[in-house]
């Protein structure tokens, strides 16, 4: 096994340039970062992706449209409805996985969860960092972030939208890029939700309610099963468990 992730990179079929980074051999798993952040800091900087690899597993963690080492173009006609998914998709189709596992956390948890909505076929599906609330209404945490990256510099020290902005600048986030993205989100129904027929683990923090009840969620989830992990939306991606949680999920 690779002791340090690789790094490569393909283009969508809208002729968009995007990278990917892999560590480990075995069972290929999707793994997709969340917003303003990068699969570097997602899921590689706090030994997340080491601990899935170590369990047999070839963790593919591509930084999405706008992200990390991915181009982030600044044009609307980039960033149409569930562009993420579709990119996902096609990266999938671009490694020819056709057995393999899937997962995010926030942001690339609901991508996870539209990629099945659009016929994704993925053995396990992992949604961390995600309620019910934040798949069926998308607008709320848009809103949200349109404000933080409409307002950079104004806000007022310690609040959420300064940590937010705070981690932006940490992980050198192009707000020209991430703000026409925001408006790419789709809604998902109770229906697409219930349809998504393959086991699920509902991971989140314990202090964790940014995008409403995760028990909520794996409750409607025909093979849901909700796990707790210390932490809230921020901290958790940074302790050991989350990737232990996953990890014991995929090999289970």
């Amino acid at each position: 096994m690779a002791s340090s992730p690789t790094r490569d990179s393909f283009t969508a079929p809208d002729g968009v340039a995007l990278a990917w980074h892999e560590l480990g051999e075995g069972r290929p798993v999707l793994l997709l970062h969340g917003l303003f952040s990068d699969a570097q800091t997602n899921w590689i900087k706090f030994g997340h992706a080491a601990a899935i690899a170590g369990r047999g597993f070839r963790v593919v963690m591509p930084d999405l449209r706008a992200h990390g080492d991915s181009a982030k173009p600044h044009d609307e006609a980039s960033y149409p409805p569930d562009i993420l998914a579709e990119d996902g998709l096609a990266l999938i189709a671009h490694l020819g996985l056709s057995d393999y596992d899937l997962g995010g956390y926030s942001l690339g948890a609901r991508t996870a969860v539209r990629m099945v909505i659009r016929d994704a076929r993925p053995r396990r599906l992992v949604v961390g960092g995600m309620g019910l609330a934040g798949l069926l209404h998308t607008g709320r945490r848009s809103q949200h972030f349109r404000d933080i990256l409409t307002g950079l510099g104004t806000h007022e020290r310690g609040s959420p939208e300064w940590l937010a902005e705070a981690f932006l600048k940490t992980t050198g986030g192009d707000p020209e890029a991430l703000l026409p993205l925001l408006g790419s989100f789709v809604d998902s129904s109770e229906a697409e939700l219930r349809a998504i027929v393959m086991p699920t683990l509902v991971v989140s923090g314990a202090e964790d309610k940014d995008n409403g009840s995760a028990e909520d969620l794996a409750r409607l989830l025909p093979h849901g099963r909700h796990v707790e992990v210390p932490g809230n939306h921020m901290s958790a991606v940074t302790k050991p468990d989350l990737g232990r949680a996953i990890a014991d999920f995929l090999a289970g």
